[in-house]
């Protein structure tokens, strides 16, 4: 069975694991892996980004991730990444745009920068999804804990840049890190003054870890819930799903994955995952929506 909590965010809360909650992704860089940059958009016309962002809340998306700067295997983060002043340009006329026409969306920044964080917590957003758990702006917990909102904390190994250098970890191994860190900087967060219902964790399929090593973490996903948190999963599209999938010795291509990245929500929601972050937010709905009711035909 799986557990339920109430998600206290900003102005509001959730409920998670009554049923699968589907994030739906809005990458507004021009180098995402996941779409090239197709939603891309400068400030000045921010209005196709707006538009994919109101699609994937009419197909069905409980809460929308908009980000403005890609960690793509190989991305450089940080001191030598996109500037806070480029990242606010990109997303703050995409988020102020969709809370125009849809005041009522569940807004998500995906950033790891606190001043950025800041900016669309006091425009709307609800959510801070930090891909570093709160490790690359010193900060970022003190921040979230002031604007009480909710928090993403996801687990990566290294930095994007980094990832192609790092020894392999066997998939006991694998686990038992990523178990210890996230415990550790959970522990971080809330001794800045992060409540603990505010705290969601992410994994972090595919940062940091290669191909192979993505697959025990998914296998063996229910035994983060161990650690006391409701649990986020994304793997869509993600280059494990593109390797498995290879055909004449050339893994598939992004817009090969979706069944791929199908399996693998139904995968992550059978072990246990309260939210999906997905690019493919109308499959995903009907996928979770199945995975959903094995899950509840399963309790007493």
């Amino acid at each position: 069975m799986r557990p339920r909590f109430t998600w206290r965010l900003r102005n509001r809360t959730l409920a998670l694991g009554e049923r699968t909650l589907i994030m739906g992704v809005l990458n507004v860089t021009p180098d995402s892996f996941s779409d090239g940059g197709r939603h891309f958009s400068f400030a000045a016309h921010p209005a196709p980004a707006i538009q994919h962002a109101l699609r994937l809340l009419d197909e069905g998306a409980d809460i929308l991730d908009i980000g403005g700067e890609s960690t793509r295997p190989g991305a450089q983060t940080g001191a030598q990444g996109v500037s806070q002043q480029e990242e606010l340009r990109r997303v703050m006329p995409v988020l102020e745009g969709v809370l125009a026409q849809r005041p009522n969306a569940v807004i998500s920044i995906d950033t790891y920068k606190a001043a950025v964080a800041r900016a669309a917590l006091e425009a709307g957003a609800e959510i801070v999804n930090d891909v570093s758990a709160g490790r690359w702006d010193s900060a970022m917990p003190a921040t979230m804990a002031e604007l009480k909102c909710g928090v993403v904390l996801m687990h990566m190994r290294g930095q994007p840049a980094e990832w192609r250098k790092l020894p392999p970890i066997s998939g006991d191994d694998l686990v038992a890190l990523v178990a210890r860190e996230l415990r550790a900087w959970s522990d971080c967060a809330m001794s800045a003054g992060v409540a603990r219902e505010r705290i969601v964790l992410d994994p972090g399929f595919g940062f940091g870890k290669n191909f192979e090593e993505n697959y025990p973490l998914l296998a063996r996903l229910g035994e983060l819930g161990e650690l006391g948190f409701p649990l986020l999963a994304g793997t869509s599209r993600k280059g494990f799903i593109g390797r498995t999938l290879a055909h004449a010795g050339k893994d598939a291509a992004v817009g090969e994955r979706l069944y791929g990245s199908l399996a693998t929500v139904t995968a992550t929601i059978l072990a246990g995952a309260h939210s999906v972050r997905v690019h493919d937010v109308k499959p995903a709905v009907e996928a979770a929506r199945v995975a959903d009711a094995i899950l509840n035909s399963a309790e007493p």
